[in-house]
């Protein structure tokens, strides 16, 4: 007979290899625990982990912290783990600052001070950290309001310390050639998919063998949920090809040197140790994405379809290109120097028709020839 353990939270996942495993936590967003359910060592784990856990004081900040963390869907359904991961360091932060404060001070309004007199303090280590610092607090008070839990989010409108922007920071054409010149398979291959797919560096390490028909890749959007379907062309078409001929017996597409798979951690480590090393300190992967919109605005493509390749929103795409990428692209501003010169050409030779035309000359004149 199997006891019913109370918040006992399930989860189940697909292996690398195909396999799929449950794992269990002592509750939603908890501890995991190891053994199989029912046995004397997964009992144990599971009392351990409960009697470790500390109840939040009522009426304090630490109730909305955990209640954040343990029962909404906000945290527990809407964002992916990496984000949870993050997102549980800061929370660890606030309730040891913060968990004792009654829930009462959230209504005067010098708490709102109090918390930004934190962020600064936070934001002499790193103006970025202690922006998301507050954005934690933010989120958590923010949910907090809509579940009817208090009445006012001191953190609003809060606004960001951090004002550094990667607008300049785009993977030119002749990065990707340096780049893909002197690395490893193992390390071009992601770069290849990140620039001419427009993906998330985390999807792309996911993807199997069997998302490749040998014209697109189908793969599934962990941070949205939603499926797109790029095609697979240029130089990336060349090497997929090549390096799925090349390992038939792997899995996924991306593997590291032993022809496992990539861990998340393991790969940023050896692409920014390589990336430094020859020279393009400063690049980071993610900045491929906005160079993949960048290419596909300059070859030609409307907004909707750089969303439909690329999976982003059409508000997505609009903020990327104004904000971010396409505004400082000096070859943008070279096609468009070319098309207003053009403009202007065809401007001068109407006006010369004009001057010079008798038909068109009598018809603006009033004179008849």
């Amino acid at each position: 007979m199997r006891v019913q353990l109370k918040g006992l939270h399930s989860a189940t996942k697909k292996l690398a290899d195909g396999r799929r495993v449950t794992y269990y936590y002592a509750w939603r967003g908890g501890p995991r625990i190891e053994g199989e359910p029912g046995t004397p060592e997964f009992m144990a784990a599971y009392n351990q982990a409960v009697a470790a856990k500390i109840k939040p004081p009522a009426g304090m900040l630490m109730e909305l912290t955990r209640y954040f963390e343990e029962e909404t869907s906000e945290f527990n359904d809407e964002i992916g783990e990496r984000t949870k991961s993050d997102y549980r360091k800061h929370i660890a932060a606030i309730e040891k600052e913060f968990g004792d404060l009654p829930l009462a001070a959230l209504d005067d309004k010098r708490t709102r001070g109090e918390f930004k007199k934190h962020r600064a303090k936070l934001a002499k280590s790193s103006k970025r950290q202690a922006d998301y610092w507050w954005v934690v607090l933010a989120r958590v008070l923010s949910v907090a309001k809509d579940h009817g839990k208090i009445d006012t989010n001191p953190c609003e409108k809060g606004g960001r310390l951090y004002k550094g922007s990667r607008r300049d920071i785009v993977w030119t054409f002749e990065d990707e050639e340096l780049y893909v010149s002197r690395a490893p398979e193992r390390l071009y291959l992601p770069l290849l998919m990140g620039a001419w797919l427009g993906q998330l560096e985390g999807d792309l390490l996911r993807v199997p063998k069997s998302a490749y028909d040998g014209k697109r890749i189908r793969l599934r959007q962990s941070k949205t949920g939603a499926y797109v379907e790029p095609p697979v062309v240029g130089p990336l078409k060349v090497a997929l090809d090549a390096a799925v001929k090349q390992n038939p017996n792997s899995l996924l597409i991306l593997n590291n040197s032993k022809g496992r798979p990539w861990t998340e951690g393991g790969f940023r480590s050896s692409f920014f140790k390589f990336r430094d090393k020859i020279g393009l300190k400063g690049r980071t992967f993610h900045d491929l994405r906005g160079t993949a919109v960048t290419r596909l605005a300059y070859a030609g493509c409307s907004n909707a379809e750089i969303a439909i390749f690329t999976g982003l929103s059409l508000a997505d795409v609009q903020a990327i290109l104004d904000k971010h990428y396409l505004s400082r692209d000096p070859a943008i501003a070279e096609s468009a120097a070319a098309k207003l010169a053009k403009l202007a050409e065809e401007r001068t030779k109407l006006q010369t028709g004009l001057q010079t035309g008798p038909d068109v000359l009598g018809k603006r004149t009033g004179k008849v020839q």
